[in-house]
């Protein structure tokens, strides 16, 4: 059977995206910016298409053709677009984590050789300190808030204006431009330090094989609504959230913050969003208690058990009210970027709310493998899109291996750094350094990352990760990181120990406990009971409790070598 599950739009490159979509969706919203008492900013894909032809004919006009142009900022229709006008006919595009601190952007900027960069307000400061210095290139500073040019910093929005001028006056260097699909038109810096991070150069090829494939997997049309929460200039929101919804004609609308989710999810009635694990554990929770606060709980489980094996459809009405808490049109959750627990992936699924996994790299522009309603498994993150092949190297006898993979949206390589290059290409092979294993069936299951592989004296892997989702479950573990330590100098032997962030107030109120020493025991005691379940090589044999949380790169990914490092010197 074709893996090709649905009729998807063939695209060349992201301006043949945008063009051939203006046809289709030109009239339908793509953008709904709330301003204040709740009135509302909107955009048709035609308004936002005419705004990217503007903006890029006006950096052409600023000598900026060819050259590269950095954009920072928090999510919102400003950044999109001053993306979009630089990869479709201007130059090469270099998103930057706006969490990075000032000296890792200014790093950034000089290994990039940026030569312009678009900029909220909240970076006005450091991005002025940073243009003055030697060692960059940078020479255009292009604010997105401003609305007129001030003081040698330009204005997006009058360059829109101005951009409009010059199309009027038949200026179409901007929109003949031709697209060079398979060279280097975006680059992403990998996650870590300044000095170790690699940038990943992505071609318009790359990222429009993946969103064909998304395509041709994912039930999704221009009548659906996109909350966009993840940093955008992560690969993950920009592929999936922002430039997916552009390709399927659907709106966008943009979170208040991680507190405010589910306010967004009813106010803007969002049918589709893409995030990590940990958001999906927020909802859940914020969920449960509002079905405790209305004493319906136990009426709840007896639904979800007396319906378990009914349609996602018939589950959607079974439990409607459930629903209504989060907007009543919620059609998709798409969760990555890190492990899903699977007994919150299947408390979803038995309420009728379609939450997939997906699984990708920065280096494959990024979905390898993605579920659907249709084609899922609890714990997997579904069958290799189409174009993509994948495959385990050198498998463990439970079929435990490297996950490679193969096809066009596999990024050109590392740019100016081909050792490191090298290192994970083999063959066309991409190695992608996670653990995997592959069923009977085609669904990927993911173990863990290789370097994170406890390797015990008997030849015994774990896979903290898998073990961190046993911890997690815990009622009051926000999240825990499990390490090996060598029991002592005379032995190679290693004793598995866990460190686990909790949340004071809901450990005192699920357990009724107060002290420290009464909240060790009871977390003590739940470590415990999962030794029971688990083989004993595998048994966690020392606990730290602390309020504090881990270290984690802006992705929202554990830093392992980091938390080892401040575990020892503690």
């Amino acid at each position: 059977m074709d893996k090709r599950l649905d009729k998807h739009l063939e695209i060349t490159d992201l301006k043949d995206m945008l063009n051939k979509t203006n046809g289709l969706y030109g009239e339908k919203l793509a953008y709904k910016i709330r301003i204040k008492d709740g009135k509302y900013k909107i955009f048709t894909h035609r308004n936002i298409r005419n705004m990217i032809n503007a903006l890029g004919t006006s950096l052409i006009n600023m000598g900026l053709r060819d050259k590269r142009i950095a954009v920072i900022g928090e999510n919102r229709y400003e950044w999109e677009i001053a993306y979009l006008s630089i990869v479709c006919g201007t130059g090469t595009v270099v998103p930057l984590d706006k969490a990075l601190p000032e000296n890792e952007l200014e790093s950034l900027i000089e290994r990039s050789e940026v030569e312009a960069i678009f900029y909220s307000d909240k970076y006005f400061e450091t991005i002025q300190k940073i243009k003055y210095s030697q060692k960059n290139k940078l020479k255009h500073l292009i604010s997105m808030d401003l609305q007129e040019n001030k003081e040698g910093v330009y204005s997006q929005a009058e360059l829109i204006r101005e951009g409009q001028k010059l199309l009027d006056r038949g200026d179409r260097r901007f929109l003949d431009a031709k697209i060079n699909a398979d060279e280097m038109s975006i680059m992403l810096f990998t996650s870590g330090t300044t000095s170790k991070s690699k940038v990943v150069a992505l071609s318009h090829k790359n990222i429009c094989s993946n969103l064909m494939d998304i395509g041709s997997i994912l039930d999704v049309n221009s009548d659906d609504v996109f909350l966009s929460v993840l940093p955008i200039h992560h690969v993950f929101e920009c592929t999936v959230g922002f430039l997916f919804a552009l390709y399927k004609g659907a709106q966008i609308v943009f979170c208040d913050g991680l507190r405010h989710i589910v306010q967004n999810l009813n106010e803007y009635h969002v049918s589709v969003m893409a995030c990590v694990p940990a958001i999906y554990e927020r909802i859940f929770k914020i969920i449960r208690k509002n079905i405790e606060k209305k004493g319906k709980l136990g009426e709840i489980l007896k639904r979800e058990e007396e319906y378990i094996n009914a349609p996602m459809t018939v589950k959607k009405e079974v439990f409607k009210e459930i629903h209504d808490m989060i907007g009543g049109n919620v059609k998709l959750f798409i969760s990555g970027a890190a492990s899903l627990n699977k007994t919150i992936e299947e408390k979803y699924r038995l309420l009728g709310i379609n939450l997939i996994q997906g699984y990708g790299c920065t280096e494959t522009s990024p979905v390898v493998g993605i579920g659907s309603n249709k084609y899922n498994k609890i714990g997997s993150v579904g069958k290799s899109v189409p174009s993509i092949q994948a495959k385990i190297i050198d498998a463990n006898n439970e079929g435990i291996g490297e996950l490679a993979v193969k096809g066009p949206s596999v990024m050109l390589g590392y740019y100016k750094d081909t050792k490191a290059t090298k290192e994970v290409m083999q063959n066309g092979w991409f190695l992608t350094g996670d653990l995997a294993k592959i069923d009977d069936e085609g669904y990927i299951f993911i173990c863990g990352r290789k370097k994170s592989v406890i390797v015990l004296k008997n030849g015994k892997n774990i896979f903290p990760e898998e073990m961190e989702g046993l911890v997690n479950k815990i009622e009051g573990v926000e999240e825990s990181f499990i390490y090996g330590k060598q029991i002592s100098e005379d032995t190679e032997d290693i004793k598995i120990n866990v460190k686990i962030v909790f949340d004071r107030d809901i450990v005192r109120d699920a357990y009724k406990v107060q002290t420290d020493e009464e909240i060790y025991n009871v977390l003590s005691n739940k470590i415990k009971e999962i030794n029971k379940t688990i083989p004993k090589y595998k048994a966690i044999r020392g606990i730290i409790l602390t309020e504090e949380p881990l270290i984690k790169t802006t992705t929202n990914k554990i830093k392992r070598q980091e938390n080892l490092n401040a575990i020892e010197k503690s």
